[in-house]
């Protein structure tokens, strides 16, 4: 288990719950790739959904998950409940990433969470779309899953040498240290245009959005 370090500082009094509350990268695609995969397997072998309704399915449910991250980081990880309560509620949920946003040990989603998510979005998706279809749908929803927190990640500490990924990690940078009322995709930019969240609508006279940005990469 990862320890406290001056890059990954102590959240909780207790060892136990600080060491958990770090998790490498890597954990992320060892849980959930193999459980995406059998999720499909069984749509295909266990429900006899099809080659075609299969794939479409867990296409959507991938493009489902990017609506999904957008609103929860927008309305979930960034509500503040009032009190000191909710202060400390709020700093756990995702405070503590803007607070230390280099922290390596803390970009992807801890198991003891993200398995909490997982089976909540497995019984909603199995109430909404029944025994049949769910599967091939998780399967697809739980890969964007995987490609939002590796591709979390990748923008803190990569260097993309692609255009779409400079222009991906600048806007997210930008979420955090210029506005983080505004840019709340993190695998993609879609969702902030459809939503008109991906620029503020009135700049400082002679402001240029990247200077902080710049900065903090300095």
């Amino acid at each position: 288990m990862a320890r406290a370090t001056a890059d990954s500082p102590r959240m909780f009094k207790s060892d136990w719950l600080d060491a958990g509350s770090r998790t490498h990268w890597s954990v992320v695609p060892l849980l959930y790739l193999p459980a995406a995969t059998g999720a499909f397997a069984y749509a295909r072998a266990g429900a006899e959904v099809g080659w075609a309704a299969g794939l479409s399915l867990a296409a959507v449910g991938f493009v489902a998950w990017t609506l999904a991250e957008y609103w929860l980081h927008r309305t979930l990880f960034h509500w503040q409940p009032p009190g000191a309560l909710g202060s400390r509620v709020h700093f756990l949920l995702h405070g503590v990433h803007h607070q230390w946003p280099k922290d390596r040990y803390r970009l992807v989603m801890p198991p003891a969470v993200s398995i909490i998510y997982y089976l909540v979005s497995l019984g909603l998706f199995y109430w909404l779309l029944g025994p049949r279809l769910v599967w091939a749908f998780h399967a697809g929803f739980v890969l964007g899953y995987v490609f939002y927190d590796l591709s979390h990640y990748y923008l803190h500490h990569g260097r993309p040498k692609g255009s779409y990924l400079r222009r991906l990690q600048r806007h997210h940078l930008l979420h955090h240290y210029q506005d983080d009322s505004l840019r709340f995709g993190v695998s993609n930019m879609i969702w902030d245009r459809v939503f008109c969240t991906d620029r503020s609508r009135a700049p400082e006279p002679g402001a240029h959005p990247s200077n902080r940005w710049a900065k903090s990469r300095s």
